[in-house]
């Protein structure tokens, strides 16, 4: 409950310094729409002319858009603005005040700020979610289950960007890195079965694309392997473990900006 009551009171602060700028909202928006409008140009590309990714409908190829779109603004409004910052912490010896804080600097670290700017992409892709399920026809407790590896999937991107992000402690430039994530996950956008054979490999067992999308879209679809959802809950434990532990490894050799 502490912890509870220490989050509302960050975001509420947080979304009440964004709120002076309210017109950046509005250019979010239509930037988050230009992109989502990109997106769905480049998989018309793919069905427009007849050709299909095996065992994928048009519709079903959207839903995994949409679940893309949403781990999107995930990561803008609470990955982004929390995490990229780290560097910023250990550059300029602010981090020390973090670690005398009595409360969890994973914590503090992961959650002290928000941004409402990724709200537009969460809503585009929540909208393409169910309007790609309206047309498929699917069944409300589909939605509920893949619920489960949606979770997972926002537990693993969050660990893999802490884990860049706690690298900061010996390599303070670590923005290109991040970038580098951020475009290994583009892959995202459509469904594995688009990619080959060794590329699939990579997407799902060194850099694990395949679990933020298409696992959660297959859940959506009512056709998941409960290999699948236990592999996802499996990695999200693994990298969510490894990033508290790492964490605490990579603090025993900050010695702070003014030592």
């Amino acid at each position: 409950m502490r912890y509870l009551r220490v989050l509302q009171l960050f975001w509420t602060t947080a979304l009440a310094a964004e709120a002076e700028y309210r017109a950046n909202f509005v250019l979010a928006a239509i930037n988050s729409l230009g992109q989502l409008a990109g997106s769905l140009f480049g998989l018309f590309l793919f069905y427009g002319n007849g050709y299909r990714f095996a065992g994928w409908r048009w519709e079903e190829a959207v839903v995994v858009l949409g679940l893309f779109t949403v781990f999107q603004g995930f990561g803008t409004t609470f990955l982004s603005p929390n995490l990229n910052r780290i560097v910023q912490q250990v550059q300029q010896g602010t981090l020390d005040f973090v670690l005398l804080k009595p409360i969890s600097s994973q914590f503090w670290l992961s959650t002290r700020s928000l941004s409402p700017w990724g709200l537009p992409d969460l809503g585009f892709g929540l909208f393409l979610i169910f309007y790609a399920g309206g047309r498929l026809g699917i069944a409300p407790g589909n939605y509920l289950l893949a619920l489960v590896p949606l979770a997972f999937g926002l537990v693993i991107l969050y660990s893999l960007w802490f884990m860049l992000g706690a690298t900061s402690i010996w390599f303070v430039k670590i923005y290109n890195v991040t970038e580098v994530l951020n475009g290994l996950l583009e892959a995202g956008r459509y469904p594995m079965v688009a990619y080959p054979f060794a590329y699939r490999l990579f997407f799902t067992f060194v850099i694990p694309v395949a679990f933020l999308t298409t696992v959660p879209a297959e859940a959506l679809l009512g056709r998941t392997q409960i290999v699948w959802l236990a592999g996802a809950a499996a990695l999200a434990a693994f990298l969510f473990l490894a990033s508290a532990l790492f964490w605490r490894f990579a603090l025993r050799f900050y010695t702070s900006a003014s030592s």
